[in-house]
């Protein structure tokens, strides 16, 4: 990654020079030394991704998103432009995954049927849906269950960027997003998504909070977690697709009790 303090003495400069002068050689320099960033983030959604999709297909949609970032950020907000860089490469990379239809149809029904089967059997038993509880709700056999966990891990990575509902544009990571105004109702939906996340994580089982966990707060690859948790990368992906569905079933019931009120 980049070395943050170097960063912002050394580069301070150009972006006042791109920002006010709308240097193009100083936007030449930013794109330069933030590229490793694109490298960081397509390396990450890279696993467990199709084998048609390269990260050099992954990496070219990230230099737009990175383009993008340093066209749109503020420096003189005093915000870290590295966060903001990777929400914005992310997105990009996932917008170019759309558009090649890397997902089929069928993985998407059978990410829909595992997140239903969560979504009823965690509201009938008040607490979290056993593999057993799952496999027997969809009728299915413990290696099929695998086999689904295994194939819907490629849709993982646009979870919280997909819409909410199939017919609306309000995905579920808008409502956790406020750009830059901060207005009551943001406010009171950010509290309570954190306080759905919260519980949704408790609720994991103890191997998929450490899962979420490594991946997401300590910037581990699925790869890496794998290695420190000595499992193979297969029941790694199975494990981050499982917290990831309850996830997901956790922020979609919060909507709708927003909705309602």
């Amino acid at each position: 990654m980049i070395d943050h303090n170097r960063s912002r003495l050394s580069h301070q400069d150009c972006w006042k020079s791109w920002k006010e002068d709308g240097d193009a050689e100083a936007r030449r320099q930013l794109i330069e030394h933030y590229l490793p960033l694109v490298d960081y983030v397509s390396s990450r959604m890279a696993v467990g991704l199709p084998k048609n999709v390269t990260k050099d297909d992954l990496a070219s949609n990230g230099i737009m998103g990175l383009i993008d970032a340093i066209e749109k950020f503020d420096y003189q907000r005093g915000l870290q432009f590295e966060t903001y860089a990777s929400w914005r490469i992310r997105g990009s990379i996932i917008d170019g995954l759309r558009q090649g239809d890397w997902v089929p149809r069928s993985v998407r029904d059978k990410a829909k049927k595992l997140e239903d089967a969560y979504t009823v059997l965690e509201q009938r038993n008040l607490r979290s849906a056993s593999d057993e509880e799952v496999c027997g709700y969809l009728n299915i056999s413990h290696k099929e269950f695998q086999q689904m966990l295994q194939e819907v891990a490629v849709s993982a990575v646009c979870s919280l960027e997909d819409p909410i509902r199939e017919e609306e544009s309000e995905t579920r990571l808008s409502l956790l997003v406020d750009d830059k105004a901060v207005n009551p109702e943001s406010k009171v939906h950010e509290t309570y998504l954190k306080e759905a996340l919260t519980q949704g994580i408790e609720k994991l089982t103890p191997k998929e909070r450490t899962v979420v966990s490594l991946f997401y707060y300590e910037d581990l690859s699925l790869s890496e977690i794998a290695e420190v948790m000595s499992l193979s990368p297969s029941r790694i992906s199975q494990l981050h697709s499982k917290a990831i569905l309850r996830l997901r079933t956790a922020l979609g019931k919060q909507r709708d009790q927003l909705l309602q009120h």
